[in-house]
């Protein structure tokens, strides 16, 4: 394989429109819901799965946004609540496995992975794992929260019209962004690819380097690099099933875990907890399901 900054470049903007085609409908859906506050009227729908997580039953508005929206709009629903740092811990671990489910869902469905099993899986180890923090010793969480936290702002629009332009900025200010380094990581991994001394080992390259996007910059930049790898054949349909699967559990472990330990969440069970069950499910399901259709 010999590098080619042409291919590469046609590449990227394949897999970029793919993303950009997801992105800025469904951004648009969710500041809509939003802005017509969609959201209060199902969360009693939640409350069961807020009491699992021993959380207080008015984090099911924080709940319900995170799982449609994104993190920042359950940070801005949780923050006035008063939640101690065990609590703020099991928040990040539910929505930092099952956030954002509009978007990602139907980017994991451009991979082959199915809707209903994007959902389930992300759903159920997010409680699980969610459980399993709120019984831990309350020990090992640090006894006080951080004070005076700057939110991000909340826009407050007059109109649906300034909802739908406001939208349309950041979705396509998002995607630009996407753009610019899928377009990047792209061309270096196409580059790493055409060295001699990779060439046996390209298909650990094409896994490997997924795997690191996602976990690092999350699931939509790690698609990324995973639609282009798959539309040129070089990762099956068992790889793209196993990537997915970890991604899924474990991504954005970075950025999706400092927005909460900025409210007194521990890092150290946040982190260790998604590594863990993403390795031990994406390897368990990858062994028994990945040669079926998802």
């Amino acid at each position: 394989m010999t590098f080619s900054l042409k291919k590469s470049f046609q590449t990227a903007i394949k897999s970029s429109w793919t993303i950009l085609k997801l992105i800025v409908p469904i951004y648009i859906l969710a500041d809509i819901l939003f802005y017509y506050d969609a959201l209060k009227h199902i969360s009693f729908i939640f409350k069961p799965i807020v009491s699992l997580l021993g959380l207080p039953q008015e984090a099911a508005l924080s709940i319900v946004s995170g799982l449609f929206l994104n993190l920042y709009a359950a940070i801005a629903f949780a923050a006035p609540l008063g939640l101690d740092a065990k609590e703020w811990t099991i928040l990040a671990v539910f929505l930092g496995i099952a956030h954002a489910l509009l978007v990602e869902t139907e980017i994991m469905k451009k991979l082959g992975i199915s809707r209903s099993f994007s959902i389930v899986l992300r759903l159920s180890v997010g409680l699980c794992v969610g459980y399993l923090t709120s019984i831990l010793p309350k020990s090992w969480f640090e006894n006080q929260n951080l004070k005076d936290i700057t939110l991000p702002i909340q826009h407050q629009f007059q109109s649906i019209f300034e909802v739908l332009q406001n939208s349309l900025y950041e979705s396509l200010s998002l995607s630009l962004k996407i753009i610019a380094l899928v377009t990047i990581l792209i061309f270096f991994l196409d580059f790493i690819k055409s060295l001699s001394c990779i060439q046996n080992y390209s298909q650990k390259v094409n896994s490997g380097f997924s795997i690191a996007v996602g976990v690092v910059l999350g699931i939509t930049y790690g698609a990324g690099i995973l639609i282009a790898e798959y539309e040129k054949g070089l990762l099956g349909k068992r790889e793209v099933f196993f990537i997915g699967t970890y991604l899924m559990i474990c991504h954005a472990i970075i950025e999706d875990t400092l927005l909460f330990v900025i409210f007194g969440a521990n890092p150290w069970v946040i982190v260790t907890l998604r590594v863990i069950f993403a390795t031990l499910l994406s390897y368990l399901m990858a062994q028994y399901f990945g040669k079926k259709a998802i």
